[in-house]
């Protein structure tokens, strides 16, 4: 009897604390103000360039042409040096290998299958 009951409390407070953390994480989502106005205005430049990044359109944000011409000179740059022309040179690059054939060495040996099996003792030495 006594067992059935410290089992039950063991499984009892093991449900309560997962529903103590479920809760904590959820409610630390709901509740996503910072309490340090240093880090609450890291938050908010955070949330205001992804705003301005997703309607650059995969562009950079706030880029003036003079940094956008920079970035195509760099761009033909790595052209011209690597050969990278076109978004494919971003891709892993396909491998094959192929096994070599291999040419025998000068050893000429042609082993019988009677020499294999065939025992010789050498002959007592006076």
């Amino acid at each position: 009897m006594l067992s059935r009951a410290s089992l039950s409390l063991r499984s009892g407070s093991q449900l309560i604390r997962q529903q103590v953390s479920r809760n904590f994480g959820a409610s630390a989502v709901v509740a996503q103000k910072a309490s340090d106005p240093i880090q609450q205005l890291f938050v908010d430049k955070i949330r205001e360039y992804s705003k301005k990044s997703k309607t650059s359109g995969g562009k950079l944000v706030d880029a003036n042409p003079a940094v956008e011409k920079e970035l195509t000179d760099e761009m033909e740059k790595i052209d011209r040096i690597y050969g990278a022309t076109g978004p494919d040179f971003l891709k892993f690059p396909s491998l094959k290998f192929e096994d070599p054939v291999l040419a025998p060495t000068g050893v000429n040996l042609e082993v019988k299958p009677e020499d294999l099996y065939a025992h010789k003792t050498p002959a007592p030495s006076s």
